[in-house]
Formats: structure tokens, C-alpha cells, sequence
């Protein structure tokens, strides 16, 4: 009797169309690169190729039940095509270790956008984004992070309310957090090159760097960015949860997370610089 689904026998096929293309090496990167930049299409395609396999290693450690595996490779592919055009290869860096930023966060989003329309009904989004704008309006008049119960007064929302709804909401509220002066967050790092992949400290070839750049950070705020993102064995924990474990509040987690993100974009792009041209 065959068992294999739909899905099982798109993977099979996936899999075997890919599994024989030949991989490339760095001179052979660099060279296409060059001549993807003078808008060579068969290059660009050449190096999409050859990195399909790790578009298919990455979906597979970010697999999660909201959606199958074939449309999160399918979703990581869409990530390698925006590597693939924006790769330089005179910044001597790895062309998968370059993309790998690219796809996990086309596969990060995709499950972001797929958890909210699970998790967050039409009324609760709409004053999770009433909360967000209010708590920007705040903190830059405050010149500090609002509490609950200012935020609550300022929407007429009991504060009760406001609570619940900012904790059904928090997973997804952790790829929001603001990073620098209220105005920039970890989804807008995404997708501002300006924040190139190579500056950012998550992927799967560089976990020495890894540990070097969490290696700057005050023991505190290294231990609250490993639990809130997941990093070196940490497990992911709601801003409750982090601050009942360490006895704080919710909101000064929020502020050392932002503090140590801020860190680490700042010796990211130090070590970018000390990089040999």
C-alpha cells in the first residue's frame, strides 16, 4: 500500500532533481558574481542551483507544523534569488554563509505572517498596532519605555486587557522589537540591506563569530538574547516568562534585549570592518 502523501512524493521528486548539481567553490562564486552584477541571467541561475540543497538543510531545522516542508523550501528559495542578486563576491565571504541569512529570514517571515493569521483575531491585531504606535509616541515623549498602565490610560483599554492581549501577541512581538531609538526593528533589519547578512550573528557557518560577538555582551544580557532568540541552546521564552525566571519586570527585559541587540549590531559591523578587502 503506498502511504506517501502528496506532499512526500514533491519532496521525493524535489529531491532528486537537486541532488546531482554540482556545487561550487569561492573562486567559481566570485566569478559569477562578477558577472551577475553585469546582468549575466544564466550566472544568477547557476549559483540559485547550486545552493538548493541549502535552502532544503535550513528548511528542515526551521520546520514547524503550520506549514509543510515543501513550502517552506519553497519560501527559503525565494530568500536565495534575493542573495543571489544582491551577493558581492569581492567581500570575501561565502556565498551560503551570505545566503543562509536570506533564506532563513524569507522562511521566518513566512511562518510570522502564518502565525498571525492563526493566532491574532482581527479585533487583537488591530490593537496590538494601536499599542505599538502609542508606546513609539510614548517613549520618545517619556525619553523612556512606557509602563502597562500609561499606555492603558492613553487608549482608554483596561490595563487587564492590554496585558493579555500584548502576551498573546508576544512571540511575533519579538521579531518587533525595537533595536535603535524606538525606530528600528529586528523585521526591519531584515529587510534594510544596509543591515547586510554578513553583519548579523544567526547562521550556520559562522557559530565561532557567534560566540565571539555574545562574547562582548554583559553576562545578563548574553543570557536574555540566547533565551529570547534561541542562540547557543537557548529556548525560547515570552518577556513573562524571562522575567519571572530572573525577577524583573517584563519591561526591563525588553530594554536589556534592546540594549544587547544594539551591542551586538555594533561589534557585527566593527568585525565587518576588519575584514580583509
Amino acid at each position: 500500500m503506498n502511504t506517501l502523501t502528496r506532499n512526500d512524493e514533491c519532496l521525493a521528486r524535489y529531491f532528486r532533481s537537486i541532488q546531482h548539481i554540482t556545487l561550487l567553490n569561492r573562486e567559481e562564486e566570485e566569478s559569477l558574481s562578477r558577472k551577475i552584477a553585469a546582468g549575466d541571467e544564466k550566472s544568477r541561475q547557476r549559483l540559485i542551483e547550486a545552493n538548493l540543497r541549502l535552502v532544503v538543510r535550513i528548511a528542515r531545522t526551521m520546520w514547524n507544523p503550520s506549514l509543510s516542508l515543501i513550502d517552506l523550501i519553497q519560501e527559503g528559495n525565494i530568500g536565495l534569488i534575493k542573495a543571489a542578486e544582491k551577493f558581492d563576491g569581492s567581500r570575501q565571504v561565502k556565498f551560503s554563509t551570505y545566503a543562509a541569512w536570506w533564506i532563513r529570514q524569507s522562511i521566518s517571515r513566512s511562518l510570522i505572517n502564518t502565525e498571525r493569521t492563526i493566532r491574532l483575531p482581527h479585533r487583537k491585531e488591530d490593537l496590538i498596532k494601536k499599542i505599538q504606535a502609542e508606546r513609539s509616541i510614548l517613549s520618545q515623549r517619556l525619553q523612556r519605555q512606557p509602563t502597562t498602565r500609561e499606555i492603558s490610560e492613553r487608549l482608554g483599554v483596561e490595563e487587564k486587557k492590554l496585558q493579555d492581549v500584548m502576551q498573546f501577541s508576544e512571540h511575533v512581538g519579538s521579531f518587533e522589537t525595537t533595536v535603535d531609538h524606538d525606530t528600528v526593528s529586528l523585521l526591519d533589519m531584515i529587510e534594510d540591506y544596509s543591515y547586510a547578512p554578513e553583519r548579523i550573528f544567526e547562521d550556520i557557518e559562522i557559530r565561532e563569530e557567534t560566540k565571539k560577538l555574545l562574547d562582548t555582551l554583559k553576562e545578563r544580557e548574553r543570557f536574555v538574547v540566547q533565551q529570547r532568540f534561541e542562540i547557543d541552546g537557548g529556548k525560547w521564552k515570552s518577556l513573562k516568562r524571562m522575567g519571572i525566571f530572573m525577577g524583573l519586570s517584563p519591561e526591563t527585559i525588553r530594554h536589556i534585549e534592546k540594549k544587547a541587540l544594539s551591542k551586538l549590531r555594533l561589534a557585527a559591523e566593527k568585525h565587518l570592518l576588519c575584514v580583509p578587502a
